[in-house]
């Protein structure tokens, strides 16, 4: 057997074991990008997309659940049901965008320029999903957008109305954390767990934010007992592991040296 043979086989083996298809992977982001401009695309045909996308869905779900491939899918019709009330939340948070931030001129300069609105427009979509039991598809879907925004959101987070990520390169929210509405993250921030412990797999391992809590670029919380207290403030760079009382503000307070030069004329 030629080195090129046993190259072959070795692969073989190994892709015997791990059984999956990156085609699914392929059409979940696919998928992704079609949902959203169904919503929000101006040149798009809804009634015509429905149709596409449906059966894309059909696809990708037959991949990820292949027991279940020829069966009638419910799934699909319970997630067109709620798209109603998902635009309703997603122009809600587009809104909260548009009043927070001076350098927003128009609510569609959010639509198509700010990657915190598209980042969580594909949480909100794969969490309707995510409640729905569907596996995997929910994390493609965030993954596609963590990808592109560097936004990192689980499906499996609670978050509230009038949601506000500004800026958003290295946001972390862990799949436990409950954000609940008005709440305002910049860039960086991370809502993570404590420790990480396959035994914690079904505990909240992730922060809760209350209402109206701005926390401020790289802060990092966390903790499946830690709560931040309704309209509190949490500044840049503070590391918090447990609970801070509403209308509170921490703040990191790290020394910086300045010391002037003489300069000496020649």
């Amino acid at each position: 057997m030629t080195a090129s043979s046993q190259l072959i086989t070795c692969i073989q083996e190994q892709k015997a074991d791990i059984n999956i298809s990156m085609r699914l992977k392929r059409q979940s982001h696919q998928f992704t990008e079609l949902l959203f401009n169904a919503l929000f695309d101006s040149e798009t045909d809804a009634q015509q997309t429905l149709v596409e996308l449906e059966d894309l869905f059909l696809a990708i779900r037959n991949l990820a659940c292949p027991e279940i491939t020829g069966k009638p899918c419910k799934t699909w019709n319970d997630f067109t049901e709620v798209i109603p009330d998902l635009f309703c939340s997603l122009k809600k948070d587009a809104l909260a965008i548009f009043n927070n931030d001076p350098a927003a001129r128009s609510i569609e300069e959010i639509y198509l320029a700010y990657p915190g609105f598209y980042a969580i427009a594909i949480y909100r979509m794969a969490r309707e999903f995510f409640n729905l039991k569907l596996p995997l598809i929910p994390r493609l879907m965030t993954e596609y957008a963590h990808q592109l925004t560097g936004i990192d959101i689980h499906p499996g987070a609670s978050i509230g109305h009038s949601f506000f990520i500004d800026h958003g390169t290295g946001v972390v929210i862990g799949e436990t954390a409950q954000i609940h509405d008005h709440v305002k993250l910049y860039q960086g921030v991370t809502l993570g767990a404590l420790t990480v412990k396959k035994a914690l797999q079904n505990k909240k391992r992730h922060p809760t934010i209350e209402d109206h809590v701005i926390i401020y670029a790289n802060a990092t919380i966390l903790g499946g007992d830690t709560t931040i207290g309704a309209y509190s403030v949490i500044g840049g760079n503070a590391w918090v592991t447990e609970s801070i009382a509403a209308n509170t503000r921490v703040m990191h307070t790290p020394t910086v040296d300045i010391t002037t030069q003489k300069r000496t004329i020649a």
